[in-house]
C-alpha cells in the first residue's frame, strides 16, 4: 500500500521494508494487516446503490405508514367529506369546519406577507456591505416575483395548513437555447465567418455560381465567377436560470430520525419524467428506457394521495402503452444523502439521481446544500413534521357534523311526522303518499290514521353547535370577532376596544405567519442567494429605487444574515400609517433644523419613508409622485452647495456693494410700482364717487321739477321708472371701468 510497515520476524529480529523485499524465503509475520484492512475504503457502485436504495426505502416506508394516512384524511375533510357513516333516509350533510377555517386563515397569511414589498432583507456585516445587501434584497425579490411568487407562496401555505408541510425546491437549471436563422446571398467571406462559429449547426445550405465577363460594349472582359450561399442554421446558446418549484407533499420523503432538513440522513422527492426528458438531460436511452414509473404500483399511498388531491383518478394506460418510447414515463428519484464515497472517513453531502422502482443509480455528484425549504404553520420541537390546522379540528368537524345532522333530521321529522294506521281500515297506497300536500287518505272509520308527533328539540341543540364553534375558534384563533363580524361582541364598544379585540383574536394567525417566515421563508432566500452567487457569470442590470443600476452577484456575500420583514399584524394599517407619518415629521424636523449635513437624516431616508408609507396603503408606484434619489446623487447635490458657498466667499466687496445696490434698486422699483397701482385705484374710486354725487344731484333736481309740473299742470311723472333707468346706466358704466 506504499506506506511504511513494521515487520517482526519469528526470532524477534526487526528489519526495514527494503530488506524484507529481498528476503523471499523467510517466513514473516505482519502484525499490522488487520489495522490496514479495517481502514475506510472507497465504495463501489454496487455498494453505493445498496446504501442509497435502502435508506430511501426506509424513509418512504416511514412516510407511508405514519404520515400519509393523516394527510389523506386531512384532504378528505378539507373537501367536505367525513369518516362518519349515515343511515338511509337520514341527513348526509357535513359541517365543513376544516375548509371554512383554512379558507379564513389563508387570506390573512397572504396579506401579511404581501403587504410588505420585501418579505425578508439581507443584513450587511459592515458599512461597506450596505449597498451590496440592498442590491441582493431587491434582486432576490425581483427573481421571486418573476417566478410567480404569489402562486408559490399560495401553494406552500395551503399545503402547510392542510398537510402539515409545504415544500419548495430551489435549484439552478442549465439548458440550451436554440434559435433558427436564415441567410441568403452570402459571399464566400461571410459564409466562412459564419462557419467558424462552433455553436451553430447547418440545417440547409445551397451554393450558386454566376459567370460574368465576355464582350461588353465592344470590349472583351475577362471571365469571372461569383459564388453566393443560401443557408439555414441553428445557433445554440448555453444558459441557465434560477428555478423555484412547489413539491407535492406526497412526493417528498425524509428519514424518521430527522429533526430538521439540515440534519437528516436522507431526503428527496420522487416524480415521473418522460424518457425523452432524461435523454435530453444527458442519460443514455438504453439506460432509462426500461425503467418503470410510479404508475406500476397504482395502489401505493403516494398515488392515493395524488388522486385524492386531484379529486379524480388519472388514467395511466396511455403512458404505459405509448407507441413512442420517448414518451413513456419513468419514476425519477432526486435524493440527497451524506456518504463517504471516496473512503476518506468523512461523509460528504451527495446528490443522487435514481431511476425506477429499484432505484437504479443514474448519477452521483457532491453538492453544497439540500435544496428544500420546509414551511410549517405549527412546527413540533425536535421533529420534522409539525401539526396542521386540519389536524387540530378534524375531530371537531365530526362532532359538528353529527349535531348538525341530528338537527336537520329533527326538523324534517317535525315538519313531516310519521303516521300510525289501523291495519285493514286504511288504504295503504294513500297512507304511503301521506307527504303529498292536500293528499287524501281513505279510511273506513274515523281515527284510523293517527299522526305520530315528534317534539322539536333542535332549538335546545343549537347551543351545542355554538359550543363546538367556540372550541374551534379557541384552537385556531379564527372567529367572527377577529374578522369584525360579531355584532354582539363589538356592539356599544369604543374604537380602542374593537381594535384590541380584533388584534387579540389574530394572535394565532400571527404566530403561524412567524413560523412560516422563520422556517421556510428564511431558508428559501438563503438557497436563492447561494445559487445566484454560484452560477452568475456576468454583471446584470436591474431596477433599484426607480433607476436601472448594474449589479454583480458574484461579489455578494453568501453568509449574510437575514432579517424577517413580514407585515405581521392584521388590521393595523392605521397604526402603521400613523407611525410612518410621525417618523416623517421627525425626519423633516431634523433635516430642517440641522441642514443636509446633520448626520442623522438624508434625502434618501426621507424618500424611503415616503415610499414605504405609500406602499403600506397599496400604492407601489411611488416613482410617479416622487423622483427616485440615490446616495451618489445626494452627494453631488452636497458638492454643488459647497461650490456655491465657496464662490460666494471668493466674491470681493465691490461685488457685494453691486449686489446690495441691485437689491436696493429692485426694492425701489417694486415700491414705485405698488404706489402707482394704489394711485390708479384711488383715482378710480374718486371718479366713481363724483358720478354718484352728480347722479344724486340730478335726482333731487328731478324731484323738484316733478313737483313744479304736478302743481302747475296736474300731471303725474313716473319717478321709479326714471330712477331704474339711471341705475341701469350706472351699472353699465361700472362694468366698462
Amino acid at each position: 500500500n506504499d506506506r511504511p510497515i513494521g515487520i517482526t520476524m519469528k526470532n524477534d529480529y526487526k528489519i526495514n521494508e527494503d530488506e524484507i523485499r529481498d528476503i523471499i524465503d523467510i517466513e514473516v509475520e505482519d502484525d499490522t494487516d488487520d489495522d490496514i484492512d479495517d481502514g475506510p475504503q472507497p465504495l463501489t457502485s454496487d455498494q453505493i446503490e445498496g446504501i442509497i436504495s435502502t435508506a430511501i426505502g426506509d424513509a418512504i416506508d416511514f412516510i407511508e405508514s405514519d404520515i400519509s394516512e393523516d394527510r389523506l384524511r386531512a384532504q378528505r375533510y378539507f373537501e367536505g367529506k367525513t369518516d362518519l357513516g349515515h343511515e338511509d333516509g337520514r341527513s348526509k350533510v357535513v359541517a365543513t369546519k376544516v375548509r371554512d377555517t383554512i379558507r379564513s386563515i389563508k387570506p390573512s397569511l397572504m396579506r401579511i406577507f404581501l403587504s410588505s414589498g420585501r418579505y425578508v432583507e439581507y443584513v450587511p456585516r459592515g458599512p461597506e456591505d450596505v449597498q451590496m445587501a440592498e442590491q441582493a434584497t431587491a434582486y432576490m425579490h425581483y427573481k421571486l416575483e418573476e417566478l410567480n411568487g404569489f402562486k408559490l407562496l399560495s401553494d406552500v401555505f395551503h399545503d402547510a395548513l392542510v398537510k402539515k408541510t409545504g415544500i419548495l425546491k430551489v435549484y439552478y437549471e442549465d439548458y440550451d437555447k436554440s434559435e433558427i436563422h436564415t441567410f441568403t446571398g452570402l459571399s464566400d467571406n461571410q459564409y466562412m465567418a459564419i462557419m467558424i462559429d462552433q455553436d451553430i449547426d447547418v440545417l440547409e445550405h445551397s451554393e450558386t455560381v454566376e459567370q460574368s465577363g465576355g464582350e461588353i460594349d465592344g470590349m472583351q472582359m475577362p471571365e469571372t465567377e461569383t459564388r453566393t450561399h443560401d443557408m439555414k442554421i441553428m445557433r445554440r446558446a448555453s444558459t441557465g436560470d434560477l428555478c423555484v418549484v412547489s413539491v407535492p407533499p406526497e412526493d417528498f420523503f425524509i428519514d424518521s430520525n430527522a429533526r430538521s432538513i439540515d440534519d437528516c440522513y436522507v431526503c428527496g422527492h420522487r416524480t415521473d419524467m418522460r424518457v425523452g426528458d432524461l435523454v435530453e438531460m444527458g442519460f443514455e436511452f438504453d439506460d432509462v428506457a426500461d425503467l418503470g414509473g410510479s404508475t406500476d404500483n397504482s395502489n401505493s399511498t403516494a398515488q392515493l394521495e395524488d388522486d385524492e388531491r386531484r379529486g379524480y383518478t388519472t388514467n395511466h394506460d396511455d403512458d404505459e402503452n405509448s407507441a413512442d418510447p420517448s414518451m413513456r414515463k419513468v419514476m425519477v428519484t432526486d435524493a440527497y444523502m451524506r456518504m463517504d464515497v471516496d473512503g476518506t472517513g468523512v461523509p460528504i453531502l451527495h446528490h443522487f439521481i435514481l431511476g425506477g422502482g429499484a432505484y437504479k443509480v443514474l448519477s452521483v455528484e457532491p453538492c453544497d446544500q439540500i435544496p428544500f425549504a420546509i414551511f410549517e404553520v405549527s412546527p413540533e420541537p425536535h421533529t420534522i413534521f409539525g401539526t396542521s390546522v386540519a389536524d387540530l379540528i378534524m375531530e371537531d368537524q365530526d362532532a359538528s357534523t353529527s349535531v348538525l345532522r341530528g338537527i336537520l333530521d329533527n326538523v324534517a321529522m317535525t315538519n313531516s311526522p310519521r303516521i300510525g294506521v289501523v291495519e285493514g281500515q286504511v288504504n295503504m297506497d294513500d297512507a304511503l303518499n301521506s307527504n303529498e300536500i292536500g293528499g287524501i287518505i281513505r279510511m273506513r272509520q274515523p281515527g284510523a290514521v293517527i299522526p305520530l308527533a315528534v317534539p322539536f328539540a333542535a332549538g335546545q341543540t343549537l347551543s351545542a353547535m355554538q359550543y363546538l364553534d367556540s372550541t374551534i375558534e379557541t384552537k385556531t384563533g379564527v372567529s367572527r370577532a377577529s374578522m369584525g363580524l360579531d355584532p354582539d361582541a363589538l356592539q356599544s364598544t369604543t374604537r380602542a376596544a374593537v381594535t384590541a379585540t380584533v388584534q387579540a383574536a389574530a394572535g394565532q394567525t400571527e404566530v403561524m405567519a412567524r413560523n412560516l417566515a422563520e422556517g421556510g421563508m428564511r431558508r428559501l432566500f438563503k438557497l436563492m442567494l447561494a445559487l445566484v452567487v454560484k452560477h452568475a457569470d456576468a454583471a446584470q442590470f436591474m431596477r433599484l429605487n426607480g433607476e436601472y443600476v448594474e449589479v454583480d452577484p458574484r461579489s455578494w456575500d453568501t453568509a449574510m444574515n437575514l432579517s424577517i420583514n413580514v407585515g405581521l399584524g392584521t388590521g393595523r394599517e392605521e397604526e402603521k400609517t400613523a407611525a410612518y407619518r410621525e417618523v416623517l415629521g421627525l425626519q423633516m424636523q431634523v433635516y430642517g433644523e440641522y441642514g443636509p449635513e446633520n448626520g442623522v437624516v438624508s434625502l434618501v431616508n426621507i424618500r424611503n419613508t415616503v415610499a414605504d408609507m405609500m406602499a403600506s396603503v397599496g400604492i407601489r408606484n411611488s416613482e410617479r409622485f416622487f423622483k427616485p434619489i440615490t446616495v451618489e446623487y445626494e452627494q453631488q447635490l452636497a458638492m454643488q452647495r459647497q461650490q456655491q458657498a465657496q464662490m460666494q466667499q471668493q466674491q470681493g466687496p465691490q461685488d457685494a456693494q453691486a449686489m446690495a445696490f441691485m437689491q436696493a434698486e429692485q426694492l425701489k422699483s417694486q415700491t414705485k410700482a405698488q404706489s402707482d397701482a394704489m394711485r390708479i385705484q384711488l383715482d378710480a374710486q374718486k371718479a366713481l364717487m363724483k358720478d354718484d354725487f352728480d347722479r344724486d344731484k340730478m335726482y333731487q333736481d328731478m324731484i323738484q321739477k316733478n313737483a313744479e309740473i304736478e302743481g302747475k299742470f296736474g300731471l303725474q311723472v313716473n319717478e321709479q321708472q326714471i330712477r331704474a333707468e339711471q341705475e341701469r346706466q350706472r351699472m353699465m358704466m361700472q362694468q366698462q371701468r
